[in-house]
């Protein structure tokens, strides 16, 4: 549409930013958000805009220093991978004839509007404004047609941003997501609202995200409830001017709402001018009568309730600093953490979830699932780390007893995924047990040199993942996959090695891609950079798939075995259960026998029938037993 631009601007020393290739499997993104706006200064790799895809969110950064001249791809834009997004010219022409170009630029963006929706302008032109807003005035005026007649003259004079209305839609989330659940309003109707403010929160069956505000305002009115599942395109909110906030007509179509608010004289549509005198109230006065009125309403009642109080506690940070969300605030409470401490990472500064649960992570210091496993748990120290994590993780579900909750998207994925890896393998677990002796007393002497020198802590996964890596070398059958259909096997010819992660989205499976090409120093920086990814939301969309065989740490809460489930079409998962210190007949090297203290764990291996039998199993473990048992590492570790 306009090429023409594109290439003036490229004569003026201009640099295109296209969409990158976010995945092997990845042949679009779509635009969520931009950070910056035409005219604005950007820094090379400064992040520019937000893209979504079906495996991840990311920000793409600014490939050059210079001025944002024009954006191609508008928000909630699907562009292929390669496609243009924006392009970004020099400063000195954007200070020294910027404006000038600027302005052709703007009326030629306007003739090839025009040009391009000739039709589409036209027909509004006849009807009324743009097509969402007569659609939005219709439904509005037919209730009440003369009293609308005397506003609209008021709504148009305060500004027409977009008729009386803006419509909030469903995203586009990703290639192949169709449909969105809503989770949580953090807004309530009669709220102001800030341009990209989060203003909902959405979950599908490949990522949580928070809904921005389109524009500036006030929610006039709120379509989807929460739990309710909207297609993309459909209509979540409406966001009207300031002025016109008293148009929540879409929530009197309820009959109960006029019964309550009859007596406050809503007939008349200076409803507006209650909803005006009590925005000035304290939201706390607000909250207690809806309780009392018992509107019709009785979904948002107990949410909005522990909103209004994580909102009030915190707003004199907030006043201070970037805003937070109400579910930033409430997880911040539930984790003890100080927001004022906390550097967001989000836009302009916002904290997210993330950074809260990093800062909590920081405070108390629990090893990640998949370093804790590694953290010595056969020693008091690791072994009251377990009880403290599950304390802490009974406090924050203490509000669900007695309660009946409606299934997250991820745990309804989660319970999806893992009935039909149980229904379409033949699954079974082997367990070994295997002598860690050797590996604590490695670690115990290379840990402190390990981390100084390598900048990460040393655990005992590292370890696991060598002999794991040298035993699928060892036996390409269990580093396979077997298709049902074609009746053929794929022998792998590179391991890919999945870490099963505990996240708060819940749990994820990052791949650590060709991990048999890394020694075991490479192993643990590996593993405790995608660990550390997964849990901020930081993973690149091919880190999520492509594994041939995973690693799931079953010990990081003293567990000493489990089953683990497939993740199909692997053939096998190995769980790392609790190193504990336990009596065990040793033998010399004479033959000759004693009763010792051991530090010892098992390592139970769930493996698909169809492709691997017991013996098979059996040898794998063994190959991995034996290799942990030596403990030959002291060269890995410099010792």
């Amino acid at each position: 549409m306009t090429t023409v631009q594109g290439s003036e601007v490229v004569n003026h020393m201009a640099i295109t930013v296209e969409m990158p290739a976010l995945g092997e499997s990845v042949t679009e993104g779509t635009v969520t958000r931009w950070l910056k706006q035409e005219g604005d200064t950007v820094e090379q790799d400064e992040p520019l805009l937000e893209v979504s895809t079906d495996k991840v969110d990311t920000e793409i950064p600014a490939p050059a220093s210079g001025v944002l001249k024009k954006i191609i791809a508008q928000e909630d834009d699907t562009v292929e991978v390669g496609g243009e997004l924006a392009v970004i010219g020099d400063a000195d022409d954007g200070d020294s004839g910027g404006s000038d170009d600027s302005e052709e630029a703007s009326d030629d963006e306007d003739q090839g509007s025009d040009d391009a929706q000739p039709a589409e302008e036209e027909k509004p032109a006849e009807e009324p404004a743009a097509q969402p807003e007569p659609a939005a005035e219709e439904t509005e005026d037919e209730p009440e047609p003369d009293d609308k007649d005397e506003e609209k003259p008021a709504a148009k004079s305060s500004g027409e941003s977009s008729g009386k209305s803006t419509p909030v839609l469903m995203p586009e989330l990703g290639e192949s997501v169709t449909e969105g659940t809503v989770t949580r309003w953090l807004k309530k109707v009669g709220d102001s609202v800030e341009i990209d403010e989060p203003l909902l929160e959405v979950s599908t069956d490949k990522v949580d995200t928070e809904i921005p505000s389109p524009v500036a305002g006030t929610l006039i009115s709120i379509t989807a409830e929460e739990d309710d599942t909207v297609e993309v395109g459909g209509e979540l909110a409406k966001i009207g001017d300031a002025d016109a906030e008293a148009e929540p007509e879409p929530e009197p179509e309820p009959e109960p709402e006029p019964e309550p608010e009859p007596e406050p004289e809503p007939e008349p549509e200076p409803e507006p001018e209650p909803k005006e005198e009590k925005k000035p109230e304290p939201k706390e006065d607000k909250k207690p009568e809806p309780a009392q009125e018992s509107k019709p309403e009785p979904k948002p009642e107990p949410k909005p309730e522990p909103k209004s109080e994580s909102k009030s506690e915190p707003q004199p940070a907030s006043e201070s600093g970037p805003y937070v969300t109400p579910l930033v605030r409430k997880l911040a409470a539930e984790n003890n953490v100080d927001l004022a401490s906390v550097k967001g990472t989000g836009v302009g500064g916002r904290i997210r979830k993330q950074d809260v649960l990093a800062a909590a992570e920081a405070g108390k210091k629990p090893a990640a699932s998949t370093e804790q496993a590694a953290e010595a748990p056969g020693r008091s120290p690791a072994a009251a780390k377990a009880p403290a994590d599950a304390d802490a993780s009974a406090a924050s579900l203490a509000h669900l007893r007695g309660t009946t909750q409606k299934a997250t998207r991820i745990r309804q994925l989660t319970a999806k995924k893992t009935r039909e890896s149980l229904q379409a393998t033949a699954q079974l677990t082997q367990t070994h047990e295997v002598d860690m002796t050797r590996i604590v007393s490695l670690r115990a002497r290379a840990k402190a040199g390990f981390a100084e020198r390598e900048g990460v802590n040393l655990t005992y996964l590292p370890f696991i993942a060598v002999a794991v890596i040298d035993a699928l070398k060892a036996h390409p059958n269990v580093n396979a996959s077997y298709n049902e259909e074609t009746k053929e096997i794929t022998y792998y010819d590179a391991e890919h090695l999945g870490i099963a992660v505990d996240t708060e989205q819940g749990l994820l499976s990052p791949v650590i891609k060709n991990a048999g090409d890394l020694s075991l120093a490479g192993l643990a920086r590996a593993i405790s950079d995608i660990a550390a990814r997964a849990r901020s939301s930081d993973l690149k969309p091919d880190e999520l798939s492509g594994g041939t065989f995973t690693i799931t740490n079953i010990g990081s809460q003293g567990a000493l075995f489990d089953t683990p489930i497939l993740v199909p079409p692997q053939a096998a998962m190995l769980g790392t259960g609790a190193i504990v210190k336990r009596p065990r007949v040793i033998a010399d090297e004479f033959g000759n026998e004693s009763i010792g203290v051991r530090s010892v764990c098992y390592l139970p291996l769930t493996y698909d029938h169809r492709l691997i039998d017991g013996a098979d199993a059996g040898r794998f473990l063994t190959t991995i037993k034996r290799r942990l048992e030596e403990g030959a590492f002291e060269a890995d570790l410099g010792l």
